[in-house]
């Protein structure tokens, strides 16, 4: 097993971890040497594991404490992501934090009126979607994959589309997670697409960034409990 794999297995066994324990926020996890021993890895792979759970926003680190529970990851989100599949799906978030929030800062300065219309139709058809009781992951994705194309640059799409399969499962499991709360969390999520919309709308650059990240950054907020 190569350096990533372990990695991978020992982040999807801390998950695990929190999840069998039932620790609830705020709780002590194992040291560092008590992971590595129960994984069979080394504490360089451990703690590689616990920042990258830490920048997920599942863990936090305490100086001189350990690591503590700061998320656990909602129970249905185990029906679309498998745990051993958790740590390269929600690592895609890195990657879109950057690819997708540029997309957007450039999407509202290059933005054809074309290129709009299909955006704004785009937003109708996620916005009927989310207001029935549609999947609606399609639409959300399609959204998104409008906003990337109105970038000009087709290597923002070929970019977004290499994360097909983690970005899906995501959507899947957030439009399912959402459903499943009060009905305020379907209009939050149907607000922050439309915040980004009408930035780019407005050929705003840096307000369509700032509202692309924000949603990415609560989209992952939402999968959790």
């Amino acid at each position: 097993m190569n350096h990533e794999r372990l990695s991978d297995h020992a982040y999807a066994g801390i998950v695990e971890i929190i999840n069998s324990r039932d620790l609830e926020v705020g709780a002590r996890l194992p040291s560092e040497s008590r992971l590595a021993e129960i994984f069979g890895v080394s504490r360089a792979i451990v703690r590689e594991a616990l920042v990258r759970l830490a920048s997920d926003g599942i863990t936090e680190a305490r100086r001189g404490a350990g690591s503590f529970v700061k998320s656990r990851p909602s129970e249905r989100l185990a029906a679309f992501v498998p745990a051993a599949e958790l740590p390269s799906t929600l690592g895609s978030y890195e990657v879109r934090f950057v690819l997708e929030a540029e997309a957007a800062r450039l999407a509202a300065t290059r933005r054809t009126g074309q290129e709009m219309a299909h955006v704004e139709e785009g937003m109708d058809l996620l916005r009927q979607a989310l207001l029935s009781n549609a999947p609606a992951h399609a639409e959300d994705m399609e959204l998104h994959r409008r906003i990337a194309a109105a970038t000009g640059n087709p290597a923002f799409l070929i970019a977004f589309d290499a994360l097909w399969a983690d970005v899906e499962k995501i959507m899947r499991a957030g439009v399912d997670i959402s459903r499943s709360r009060p009905p305020e969390v379907i209009a939050t999520m149907l607000h922050e697409h439309e915040v980004i919309v009408g930035a780019i709308r407005a050929q705003d650059p840096d307000g369509a960034a700032l509202a692309m990240r924000w949603h990415l950054w609560e989209g992952r907020r939402r999968l959790m409990p």
